[in-house]
């Protein structure tokens, strides 16, 4: 395996080069030095940017595990829609904050299982420093109702020694838990100064 070779110190590594484990190796540790895998060190070097972007490209219900895993610190936020509303958490159990990879994998494990992903596309993409800006749209629906929706959403990733720390998503959301209902409708007023009206028919 290759490694790199680092001084112990809280500053930057003062040198760099190959050396394999063993007598060597054990020699160094003694002598204040630490070996460090160089894989390791190459992934805390990439770029936010990049981080975020191999994400979202291995987020199917195969792959999103083992990205979690690799990409994601096990200390991550991940704000998908809201910070805390129970009754979407009903419909969307997703949707509120969730800690670790496993938060990350759920999300999308579940979004595949509860819509077919028609089309998922990423328009705008930039980053500054350790942030990450993602906007783009798509279009899925339903499994269990069939019915289909479009929405924009956007994404705002903090990205630490090559790994995502913070991850929030948004979207229509009326759309999304819209797309579930099979029946009823809603009886709103929004104006004061309007008579309420009804929302939600048609099913």
């Amino acid at each position: 395996m290759n490694t790199l070779l680092v001084t112990a110190s809280t500053g930057p590594a003062r040198s760099a080069f190959p050396a394999t484990v063993g007598s060597i190796g054990a020699s160094l540790m003694t002598a204040g030095v630490l070996l460090v895998p160089f894989a390791a060190f190459a992934q805390q070097q990439r770029a936010p940017l990049d981080v975020v972007k191999e994400f979202l490209e291995n987020t199917a219900p195969d792959k999103v595990g083992a990205a979690a895993k690799r990409l994601v610190a096990p200390d991550a936020t991940y704000v998908s829609l809201n910070f805390d509303n129970p009754e979407l958490k009903k419909i969307e159990p997703w949707a509120g904050t969730s800690k670790g990879p496993e938060g990350f994998s759920d999300t999308f494990s579940r979004v595949a299982k509860y819509w077919k992903i028609e089309d998922f596309k990423v328009t705008d993409m930039f980053g500054s420093g350790e942030s990450v800006a993602v906007f783009g749209t798509f279009t899925y629906r339903s499994v269990a109702v069939g019915t289909s929706f479009r929405s924009p959403f956007s994404i705002l990733a903090k990205v630490r020694n090559g790994q995502i720390h913070y991850f929030q998503f948004m979207e229509d959301t009326y759309a999304s838990a819209a797309s579930f209902r099979q029946s009823g409708s809603w009886i709103v007023k929004t104006d004061p100064d309007a008579p309420a009206f009804e929302v939600g028919k048609g099913k």
